[in-house]
């Protein structure tokens, strides 16, 4: 075997060491630095076989280097140079892209322990979106540097230089609608507009945000189907928000009534009926008589609950429980149509008048 080929196996062997004891050292130090922080463990495993490779890599990069001939015959050299170096900017990204994955899930993780539940919900909405722009901004930088690595490509992005005035603005008119949603999307997370698990109405379609994107938003209906909407839309059009602030809402249910209504026993079944459920928050409640005309009274019972799922269920219970006690305890207080058959004028016999109940 000759000498070189013998050095170079020896150097390559020296690396491969090294690089399985810096794989196995750094870890172990890690770990120990970290006993006192849970999450250490989690991100040496994430973080493990990345930083491993990269440093084998490294060392094969800079065996490469010491090695590499110069002049004719240095063909096959520069080929695996600049294989280890595209590998190299991989693994690069790779590492980076988890490490500061593991930085966002660990912010996510304690938004979800010690916050509120309408803060978390806000902190887990602008996480999502960051760890959708950190992994596009990391994507984009390595196969930048990736495409940089080659001669050719340097050499046109040198002469593209000189028009970039003219390319930018090209560019920019091509890509108005992306790029304003990928600023309407960062706008939405930042702004707390609106967040995972709102309860919205958006073109009168009731549902909740079930997904955030850097490009659109996607709505789940209340029949489970999901409504995707650009993320300008939110930034363009009115929508309604009913969670934003607290997820504590006011509903109303509304009884169309005769004027003979036992109005006592109708409110005194209506709190009974928000005493035996566990869906009535306490907050508030009421009965009132909003209305009286065309023969017919309107009763408004106004309840709360501690979101908008609850308080659908909690009104339909009431709405059931009142029309219930109604038709069995309160019969008279059904509606009723009334009018009055007037004499009759052909043949001048009158009719008389009548009362009917319908």
């Amino acid at each position: 075997m000759p000498p070189a080929s013998s050095d170079l196996l020896v150097s390559v062997a020296v690396v491969v060491a090294v690089s399985v004891a810096i794989g196995a050292v750094v870890p172990f130090a890690v770990r120990r630095l970290g006993r006192r922080w849970p999450p250490a463990e989690a991100l040496v495993r994430a973080a493990r076989f990345p930083f491993r490779v990269l440093v084998l890599v490294v060392g094969l990069n800079a065996v490469v280097a010491a090695n590499r001939p110069r002049g004719d015959g240095a063909e096959l050299w520069d080929t695996l140079a600049l294989a280890l170096r595209i590998l190299g900017i991989i693994n690069g990204a790779w590492l980076l892209a988890v490490v500061m994955l593991f930085a966002v899930d660990a912010a996510l993780r304690r938004a979800d322990a010690g916050l509120d539940p309408r803060n978390a919900k806000r902190v887990r909405t602008q996480v999502q979106v960051t760890r959708r722009v950190v992994v596009v901004a990391i994507v984009f930088l390595a196969l930048g540097a990736i495409l940089l690595s080659f001669p050719g490509v340097r050499a046109v992005g040198a002469s593209l230089l000189a028009s970039a005035g003219l390319v930018s603005v090209v560019a920019a008119l091509a890509a108005q609608s992306t790029l304003g949603n990928l600023f309407a999307g960062l706008q939405l997370a930042f702004s707390d507009a609106i967040r995972i698990d709102d309860t919205v109405i958006v073109d009168e379609e009731y549902g909740t945000i079930e997904e955030i994107t850097l490009s659109y938003v996607v709505v789940k209906t209340w029949d489970d189907r999901r409504v995707v909407l650009p993320c300008t839309y939110f930034t363009t059009t009115p929508f309604e928000n009913w969670t934003r602030k607290d997820t504590e809402m006011i509903g109303t249910v509304l009884l169309q009534l005769d004027w003979r209504t036992d109005l006592s026993g109708l409110r005194a079944e209506f709190e009974r009926l928000l005493d035996s459920t566990p869906l009535y928050n306490g907050r508030s409640s009421g009965m009132v008589v909003t209305d009286a005309t065309q023969g017919l009274v309107t009763v408004r019972a106004s309840v709360t609950a501690d979101d908008p799922g609850l308080l659908w269920d909690l009104q339909c219970l009431v709405r059931e429980g009142l029309v219930t006690w109604v038709r069995e305890h309160d019969p008279e207080a059904l509606p009723r149509q009334r009018w009055e058959i007037v004499p009759g004028r052909h043949d001048g016999q009158p009719t008389g008048r009548a009362d009917h109940a319908a």
